[in-house]
């Protein structure tokens, strides 16, 4: 789902008076404040759905696949968005093994 298709799947939620414009500007509304809260530093939860947050990673030392000599790779920021347990449970969950049939091959 791109960007027009979720402005007319919320253009079609808020009932038969909204206008495209509307639901546009709804979405820009939403993105906006969840953005700009979490460019303050702050944790947006919305329940039932989920939270982001800004993350550091730590500096660490990693190795160059071409050379195998040691880098210094420095400290990051990245934003992490966890789901919800509600929202995890409405999604279908793709299993590869059935009950006590995951066995390591020989």
């Amino acid at each position: 789902m791109n960007k027009t298709e979720l402005v007319s799947c919320i253009q079609a939620r808020l009932g038969e008076d909204a206008t495209k414009k509307c639901a546009e500007t709804a979405l820009a509304a939403v993105l906006g404040a969840i953005t700009d809260a979490v460019k303050a530093g702050e944790k947006v939860q919305i329940i039932g759905f989920g939270s982001f947050e800004m993350k550091t990673r730590a500096a660490r030392t990693g190795l160059n696949p071409q050379t195998r000599k040691e880098i210094k790779i420095p400290a990051s920021q990245t934003l992490a968005f966890k789901p919800s347990s509600t929202f995890k449970t409405e999604l279908p969950t793709k299993k590869t093994c059935k009950k006590g049939g995951c066995k390591k091959k020989k």
